[in-house]
């Protein structure tokens, strides 16, 4: 850890950059899905976006694959902006992993066959997400890099944000967080837990044989499978994240050096930002465990799936998206509460759509009514197509 030091810094006016109803802090699929469920909810939605696209490690860290939103077994579990942005994301074509017998009508018997999962175009599905957001009257700032928070009675009341127009404070009622390294729960105090001991991975896309594939260079890590051989890299480190991203890179150009670059053959992108999967995140009034396949929770906000075991199903409770000291703050995609095992599932596409949804309704009803009561966020999301418990899932 770097120690503190003093500087003398020219002093900057922070700008006032205006007062919403809710501000959403990261662009990535549960940013995406919590601009959009609070604008729904009739909320004045920011969202704050550091990288220059919407879409996050799903776009820009080319992990392309929108993982199941069914438990394997030929149940769909999650539903409502978790399936509408899946079917987005494949609204202009798909590469790969194409669910046939979901999106095609196809029999109770071949959809126990075939997860409900696709692989799509990050360009594409980038693009198409912001054209939704714009469409619903969602504001986006990119550029937009949060370095702090001001906080009062253990409530946010603005977030500090750098851009090429120099700092920024953006005043909000509420607050989701959907960095996916806890940015503004650690800038606001909220207490957070890291996940150091990421090990390397570079997916990049190439031309293979005519066409333009994914290929998936290093893998995340089950905790419960660990490696001890191989490299790790602490998270939330500023050497240690470039460390990551150089190494990456260096097996990339090793292979571009023994493949060369022809028209046949070429690497054709490169991840624009490291491909870790879990950083930070906020230590919950309530994890998500693997114990909770099948249990109901009374205060579920969403089901899901998980995307390596066929079979197992969760109830999303409300309190994993809420902190212990910060009132009007909402976690989002992988930065919910959940122990290092339930982790790895929750990091996902489709949790973070479901947690997303969640968390911007969540927002919105706090911005509106002064405060949140999770019955009546429970109907909303009823109301907008979410499944609350297993016991509601057609065939469970």
């Amino acid at each position: 850890m770097k120690k503190e030091i003093s500087v003398n810094e020219r002093q900057r006016p922070t700008l006032d950059g205006g007062k919403y109803d809710v501000v959403v802090v990261g662009g990535g699929v549960a940013g995406i899905a919590a601009a959009l469920s609070a604008r729904r909810g009739g909320a004045k939605v920011l969202l704050l976006e550091r990288e220059y696209s919407l879409g996050g490690l799903a776009t820009l860290g080319l992990v392309t694959i929108y993982l199941p939103i069914c438990d394997g077994m030929g149940h769909q579990v999650s539903f409502s902006i978790a399936e509408e942005l899946l079917r987005l994301s494949i609204s202009v074509g798909h590469e790969a992993k194409y669910p046939k017998p979901w999106l095609d009508n196809g029999s109770d018997e071949e959809k126990a066959k075939t997860r409900f999962q696709v692989r799509y175009n990050a360009a594409a599905f980038s693009l198409l997400c912001e054209e939704l957001l714009l469409s619903e009257g969602v504001k986006i700032l990119y550029g937009s890099h949060v370095c702090g928070a001001e906080v009062e009675d253990g409530r946010i009341r603005a977030v500090i944000a750098e851009g090429v127009d120099g700092r920024s404070a953006y005043f909000g009622d509420s607050f989701v967080d959907a960095s996916g390294d806890a940015i503004l729960a650690y800038a606001a105090g909220e207490e957070t837990k890291t996940y150091s001991p990421n090990v390397n991975a570079a997916w990049y896309y190439y031309i293979n044989e005519g066409k333009n594939d994914l290929k998936m260079l290093g893998y995340s890590e089950d905790p419960a499978k660990r490696d001890e051989n191989k490299k790790r890299y602490a998270v939330c480190d500023t050497e240690a994240v470039s460390e990551f991203m150089t190494d990456g890179h260096a097996e990339i150009l090793k292979v571009i050096r023994e493949m060369g670059v022809s028209r046949e053959k070429e690497i054709t992108a490169i991840s624009g930002i490291p491909q870790y999967r879990m950083t930070r995140r906020i230590v919950s009034l309530r994890d998500c465990t693997l114990e909770d396949d099948k249990k109901y929770i009374e205060d579920s906000v969403g089901t899901f799936s998980n995307w390596y075991t066929r079979g197992p199903v969760y109830e999303l409770p409300f309190r994993a998206l809420c902190g212990r000291n910060i009132k009007n703050l909402y976690a989002a995609g992988r930065i919910i509460g959940a122990d290092d095992r339930a982790w790895y599932n929750t990091r996902v596409i489709p949790i973070c759509a479901v947690s997303g949804e969640a968390a911007g309704k969540a927002a919105a009803i706090l911005a509106r009514d002064g405060e949140m009561n999770p019955e009546k966020l429970q109907r909303e999301l009823t109301e907008s197509g979410v499944t609350l418990h297993i016991k509601d899932i057609r065939g469970l």
